[in-house]
């Protein structure tokens, strides 16, 4: 339809002129929405990180990561680089482009929206990836230096919630979460386990409302594909 008969271009497209008020508005939700996500995910992504390397000095001392007495789950990082670095690569762009767009005519481009979605989703896989690795660290119990003795083992560098026989895995993990008393079968490093459940716990609250948000800003950025970031200037 023609420009004058009550149609207008938008996006490329010659859209009715009762549908552009609609547009508009979205456009501007989508906007505000990446404003606020972006941030959060800076916020989540930088606390991921930061408890996943508190786990690799339990103690607060280099001395077991240097000997390798670290369990599998924090020596892997998912906090790192799944709960981490893919996180605030899709933040920061997410933020950028929200924040600059109420002042730049270029920032709410749809192709600024596909880039946020696509690294939005890495962001998703990375923080389901955090997730799932740190419920195994929690269910396994720590890497500590205890005395299986009782086993015919004497004293040895294990996981001793994860080692004890005539139990199943859930069962275990049930015992060691919560009964306390359990907890001083580690002898090194001291109070491991209480910095263990805490951190993986952290990680897991963390991931969860990273999974969140970064699943929010991927129907944000499918929306800006569609609608751009900001009102037509």
């Amino acid at each position: 339809m023609p420009p004058g008969q009550g149609s207008s271009r938008a996006g490329g497209c010659w859209l009715p002129v009762v549908w552009l008020p609609a547009l508009s508005r979205v456009a501007m939700c989508v906007g505000r929405c990446s404003r606020i996500v972006g941030p959060c995910l800076l916020v989540l992504g930088t606390f991921s990180m930061a408890a996943n390397v508190l786990l690799l000095f339990p103690g607060g001392t280099a001395k077991y990561l240097l000997e390798g007495h670290i369990s599998k789950q924090a020596k892997a990082v998912p906090g790192v680089w799944g709960g981490g670095l893919l996180v605030l690569l899709a933040a920061t762009y997410t933020a950028a482009v929200g924040w600059r767009c109420p002042g730049c005519s270029g920032c709410g481009t749809r192709s600024n929206a596909f880039i946020s979605a696509v690294l939005s989703k890495l962001a998703l896989l990375g923080a389901a990836a955090c997730f799932v690795l740190s419920g195994v660290g929690l269910t396994n119990g720590p890497l500590c230096f205890y005395n299986a003795s009782e086993y015919g083992q004497g004293l040895l560098w294990g996981y001793p919630f994860l080692d004890v026989g005539g139990q199943e895995p859930d069962a275990r993990a049930g015992n060691y979460l919560h009964d306390r008393s359990t907890w001083s079968i580690c002898l090194e490093p001291a109070g491991v386990v209480a910095w263990n459940v805490v951190l993986f716990s952290l990680l897991l609250l963390l991931s969860a409302a990273e999974m969140v948000l970064a699943s929010l800003q991927v129907l944000n950025g499918c929306l800006g594909c569609l609608c751009g970031f900001c009102e037509g200037k």
